[in-house]
């Protein structure tokens, strides 16, 4: 007897969005549920004071991929928006990514030449010939000061631990530019969608069944009779019953308030780098779409532990949890019925466009095989 679909898919984020829109276009019958009430996943955007926030803090989209670009592009109109976040250490600013601006708020100079003394001379007193740790890792790339103002006590509230016990390559693309670029992100294409990312899910998933507040691991068995097969986005572990033990990561808390103020920090992103303030990050949101509206919303990140009733946000990529993780998806190696994607069923760290290239490329490979097998 003909199941009522072809495929169910688990969680309506970018992975099981994009792929619903992807098969359905092939003819595909979907099914979306979804956990929370509402669609979107971490990308989530609601319209606060005519201010569309970020609910799950700030999403830049970012890409050196053209096809990825006009992909996302035609489903949104983007801005032209560019990172450029603010560091607060105990109430001395800096521009991050570190570049010559940083090091003239630093230390005064004026040119790459200068700076590059200052720090040669604090890497070679200060930093070791094979970093073990996160901390050692820092100050043999970017010497002492830089590491002791903007990244060591930022680092250890973000992963709840003392640098010297996380993982050297955290830590080794740390971007450092010899010129007056406060550009964070070296990707050719950046921006914000005008209106907010929720329009994009919308459009993705227009003329597919989803179903909200629905929990998949609840009623798996009732569900998995309705499709002929299952695209899976949540975390891998409870899938498998944590079988082999949860799978660790770190979590956010938001505080968002509404002020009676036109511009409470000027600046779209501003890290606290410091233990003074225990969050890691103020938003302010209008300044990712320039907005001049009357009142402003600010929400403070504070990184948090992880149990199974926290959203997991950080997976910790350590040499145990990797190991954890390769027995799960190993036990799905011969099962033709469940496909994994996306940063929780995957567990790894994505940025949004490596997440829509990731679900096209393997929806595209679904599609072709299924041709090919008729």
């Amino acid at each position: 007897m003909t199941k009522p679909y072809d495929f169910l898919i688990v969680g309506a984020g970018i992975f099981g969005s994009v792929s619903a829109y992807e098969l359905k276009k092939k003819g595909y019958r979907c099914l979306v549920i979804e956990k929370r009430e509402h669609i979107g996943g971490n990308c989530y955007t609601k319209s606060v004071e005519g201010i569309n926030v970020h609910q799950y803090g700030a999403h830049i989209f970012h890409t050196n991929d053209k096809e990825i670009w006009e992909y996302v592009n035609g489903f949104a109109e983007f801005n032209r928006y560019t990172n450029s976040p603010i560091a607060n250490y105990k109430d001395e600013i800096y521009n991050l990514p570190f570049n010559m601006n940083t090091f003239h708020q630093l230390w005064g100079v004026k040119t790459p030449e200068e700076a590059k003394a200052i720090i040669d001379e604090q890497v070679e007193k200060h930093g070791v010939k094979n970093p073990e740790n996160l901390e050692e890792q820092a100050i043999s790339l970017v010497g002492i000061d830089i590491y002791n103002k903007l990244i060591r006590e930022y680092t250890e509230k973000q992963w709840g631990t003392d640098a010297k016990n996380l993982p050297a390559f955290i830590i080794k693309r740390l971007p450092v530019r010899f010129t007056y670029d406060n550009n964070y992100f070296n990707d050719r294409y950046q921006g914000i969608p005008i209106g907010g990312y929720t329009q994009i899910f919308e459009k993705l998933l227009e003329g597919t069944e989803v179903r909200l507040n629905t929990d998949y691991l609840k009623n798996r068995n009732e569900f998995d009779e309705l499709a002929e097969k299952v695209i899976y986005t949540g975390p891998i572990d409870a899938f498998y019953d944590y079988c082999f033990g949860a799978l660790e990561y770190r979590s956010l808390r938001f505080d968002t308030e509404v002020l009676d103020m036109e511009n409470y920090q000027g600046n779209a992103v501003v890290n606290y780098t410091s233990h003074d303030q225990p969050y890691t990050r103020i938003i302010e949101h209008k300044h990712f779409e320039f907005g001049n509206q009357p009142k402003t919303v600010i929400t403070r990140e504070y990184p948090s532990d992880w149990d199974v009733t926290k959203e997991p946000y950080y997976p910790v990529n350590n040499s145990k949890n990797d190991s954890i993780f390769k027995k799960y998806r190993d036990l799905n190696k011969e099962n033709e019925k469940y496909i994994f994607g996306g940063r929780l069923a995957e567990y790894r760290y994505y940025d949004m466009h490596q997440v829509f290239g990731s679900a096209l490329n393997k929806m595209k490979r679904i599609t072709d095989k299924n041709q090919s097998d008729q």
